[in-house]
């Protein structure tokens, strides 16, 4: 059984008089791919922004290589290891792709990445992601996919050893979104941990170990990606009965 890496524990978050997330647990094992699902405002982004660092929870700990985090800024966390990526991929497209990938390596992976090394490093995860021969051109001009490839390119070059891949096949084609599953289990084979929100369920089903189900803020239920879409309380919830 591998290490514990992250471990959250009776986290609440709310918005007002809204429960965005009421007392939730998990813990993930390093090395692990664990799939987050549920229908939309069932808190999995308000899950991850606490974990990450951009919301701060009301209740309970996070806790992450045995060190607590829960107050702590979402650099420090970047710097320990928690790496994300967004929804909505925004680089900085005034610099070349290339370019979008030396920022975090001199700011979030400070200490962890050469100075001298930095442009080898970053072609290095270009070519992970396929995007090497477009390291010179402006971020502006890639695609839909190509543009998710580089938000993950970018949350590697972070240095992370979990890294919380928000939504990164929505609205890709079958063969793009197999494409980005594969640049996450090769992440993974490297010793990657990785946390996958996604709706796409097939997705899902071929990338996590295992899955955790999450509805108005709640965990109701967890599993391998077989048990919980037979799980009648999934079904109701996010699959459709």
């Amino acid at each position: 059984m591998s290490a514990e890496l992250l471990r959250v524990t009776n986290v609440g978050k709310s918005f007002g008089g809204f429960v965005a997330l009421d007392r939730v647990s998990l813990r993930v094992r390093a090395g692990e791919r664990l799939g987050l699902i549920g229908p939309n405002g069932s808190g999995k982004t308000t899950l991850i922004n606490c974990i990450s660092g951009a919301l701060y929870n009301d209740v309970g700990e996070i806790h992450f290589e045995g060190r607590d985090i829960t107050r702590l800024p979402p650099y420090v966390r970047a710097r320990a290891g928690i790496a994300r990526s967004f929804q909505i991929p925004k680089p900085f497209r005034s610099l070349t792709v290339l370019e979008n990938l030396q920022v975090p390596l001199e700011y979030a992976a400070r200490g962890r990445a050469g100075a001298r090394r930095a442009t080898d490093e970053a072609l290095e995860m270009l070519e992970l992601v396929g995007l090497r021969e477009r390291a010179h051109e402006d971020s502006a001009g890639l695609t839909q996919v190509d543009m998710r490839k580089l938000e993950l390119a970018r949350a590697m070059a972070a240095k992370p050893r979990l890294l919380i891949s928000d939504e990164a096949m929505a609205g890709l084609s079958s063969t793009e979104v197999d494409e980005v599953l594969g640049i996450l289990r090769r992440l993974n084979d490297a010793g990657i941990t990785v946390v996958m929100i996604e709706h796409i369920m097939y997705a899902v089903m071929r990338f996590s170990e295992r899955v955790i189900c999450l509805d108005a803020g709640q965990i109701i239920c967890e599993g391998t990606p077989e048990s919980i879409v037979q799980d009648a309380g999934v079904q109701r919830a996010y699959l459709g009965a």
